[in-house]
């Protein structure tokens, strides 16, 4: 043993990426190396996949409750639409990192379907909470408005929309940043 250690190469460039990433550290994907599938036995793949499932449902998950809370304080429904759009900003890089073209088409595959699968319940949830909306009782054309609005604004959009480079969006999951307001 001559004492030098390596890097970990691109098994640990990955893993040390996913943890910065699922922690909402300000990262670049596109630095990321391939992975072809021979690289590694069944077992690495078995540990790189646990890490990359962990990464996306940390970051849905922390999608998922800044998507609540600002559905809750929307109070019309250009509020109620412009949190769902927005919300399909964030969905726009976790579903990139679970397409990556890093990763064999196999894993990027179950991994892109795993994601859109989330969307689409959390989709159904919105859905289904306005019909409990109306089984409370609330006006019924309150609950429509609001339904339209919500599949005008559909989170499963981000299926067949690509995401743009809209200087004003931003990522609903990420830390808060100042603003500045100049005045």
């Amino acid at each position: 043993m001559s004492g030098l250690w390596g890097d970990g190469g691109p098994y640990q460039t990955w893993v040390g990426f996913l943890r910065r990433w699922a922690a909402l550290e300000p990262v670049d994907p596109a630095t990321l190396p391939a992975l072809p599938e021979e690289q590694y036995d069944s077992d690495t793949w078995v540990r790189l996949t646990e890490h990359l499932t962990s990464a996306l449902n940390t970051r849905l998950v922390a999608w998922a409750e800044h998507l609540v809370r600002a559905l809750n304080e929307a109070r019309d429904e250009f509020s109620y639409g412009r949190e769902l759009a927005q919300a399909r900003t964030g969905l726009h890089g976790i579903r990139a990192l679970a397409a990556h073209p890093g990763l064999p088409e196999s894993l990027r595959t179950a991994l892109t379907e795993l994601v859109d699968n989330q969307i689409t319940q959390v989709q159904a949830q919105l859905e289904q909470n306005l019909d409990a909306e109306t089984r409370r009782g609330t006006d019924p054309r309150l609950v429509e408005r609001r339904r339209r609005t919500l599949r005008d604004n559909a989170l499963t959009a981000t299926f067949t929309v690509q995401q743009t480079q809209d200087t004003w969006a931003y990522d609903p999951a990420a830390p808060p940043r100042r603003r500045i307001v100049p005045g």
